[in-house]
């Protein structure tokens, strides 16, 4: 059967209409190749003397569209900083590429309280909150500067510097400083993909300040645990409170770092298990990491709440130190369990998402 008239062309009709076609198609990708180039290429500058466009870090953010560049020039930003989801792709960087220069900081804790007299609690204590995916912060510190020694009527005393609750987030050549909570990894669903890479960056704390629910790499980094002045064998706190969904296979891995303090001896947990739902079965893997003497030798883990660290999933690996050593407290993965737990392996997610560098 002939197709009718109405649908038939001529080859050389429809050799014409093709072209046609393809030129318009040509000329569109042009237009959003420069689009995107154009887009790709906004910086949008902060400068606390006026010399940016903008002199805080929140203004910057505000204007940016998503995948644009937030510059923040050397200075001392005194701010609560809102990253929203809609930001996808936006790169916060400090001008001159050394973090010390570049501080984001403020004074709040989650038992201060709003202007209607409620508590900020623990995710209103942040003093970044960074939402968007495919976020990149770079170059920048990021310091809660709540002191629980001067304000013993609060007793909620976390204080979050950075909320990290987006997926494909990367950090590096960063600093994040606090004292209880000082980085929250956080799945604002438990069981959602929710990354974040932290590479060639200085975090420090006291108390549970590696924590949360998301899947976080501390890939080369420096970890400080604080010296709050406990004798040895005392307790001055706990590296990190995982509270990983018991459906997700990774939650925090610490891999080729440096955990250094100047606490004495024997004073310091590397973790324990954050049970705040039923689910909640902290995922957590120490490897090839170097341990201060502050690291409780005989037994680095310890219960929560009543939830035992034995029902958690922590493991070490070839740790090296002071604070390092093998015994039945110390549960320990094989070579071959050990090929499963990479950053590669902890990051790829269902994408294939690797920013390893």
């Amino acid at each position: 059967m002939t197709e009718p008239n109405t649908h038939r062309r001529s080859p050389v009709r429809r050799r014409a209409a093709a072209v046609a076609t393809g030129t318009a198609a040509a000329l569109g990708l042009v237009a959003v190749s420069l689009v995107t180039q154009a887009r790709a290429a906004t910086v949008i500058t902060v400068a606390k003397d006026g010399s940016g466009r903008f002199t805080t870090v929140q203004a910057a953010v505000n204007a940016a569209a998503a995948g644009d560049t937030v510059s923040v020039a050397k200075g001392t930003y005194t701010e609560i900083v809102n990253v929203p989801s809609g930001k996808t792709g936006l790169t916060i960087q400090g001008a001159t590429g050394n973090a010390e220069d570049v501080v984001i900081t403020y004074d709040r804790a989650a038992g201060y309280t709003d202007s209607s007299g409620n508590k900020y609690g623990t995710l209103g204590s942040s003093v970044a909150t960074f939402s968007a995916s495919g976020l990149t912060v770079t170059g920048i510190t990021v310091q809660n500067t709540f002191d629980k020694s001067a304000h013993p009527d609060i007793t909620d005393t976390q204080a979050v510097a950075i909320t990290a609750q987006g997926d494909r987030q990367t950090f590096t050549n960063d600093r994040f400083i606090s004292r209880q909570d000082t980085v929250l990894n956080w799945s604002p669903s438990a069981t959602g993909q929710y990354r974040q890479y932290f590479y060639s960056s200085f975090i420090s704390g006291d108390v549970d300040f590696v924590f949360g629910n998301a899947t976080a790499v501390y890939d080369r980094v420096n970890i400080q645990l604080r010296n709050s002045g406990a004798a040895a064998g005392g307790l001055n706190g706990f590296l990190s409170a995982p509270n990983t969904s018991s459906a997700k296979t990774y939650g925090i891995l610490v891999t080729g770092s440096s955990i250094t303090s100047s606490a004495a001896a024997t004073t310091y947990y590397l973790g324990r298990p954050w049970h705040p739902t039923a689910d909640a079965v902290g995922q957590l893997v120490v490897r090839q990491t170097s341990l201060p003497a502050a690291v409780k030798v005989a037994g680095p883990w310890t219960d929560m709440s009543g939830y035992s660290w034995k029902n958690a999933r922590f493991f070490e690996y070839k740790n090296t130190g002071a604070g390092a050593t093998v015994n039945s407290n110390r549960p320990q993965l094989t070579d071959s369990q050990a090929a499963n737990y990479t950053a590669q392996k902890y990051l790829a997610g269902t994408d294939g998402w690797n920013p390893v560098r």
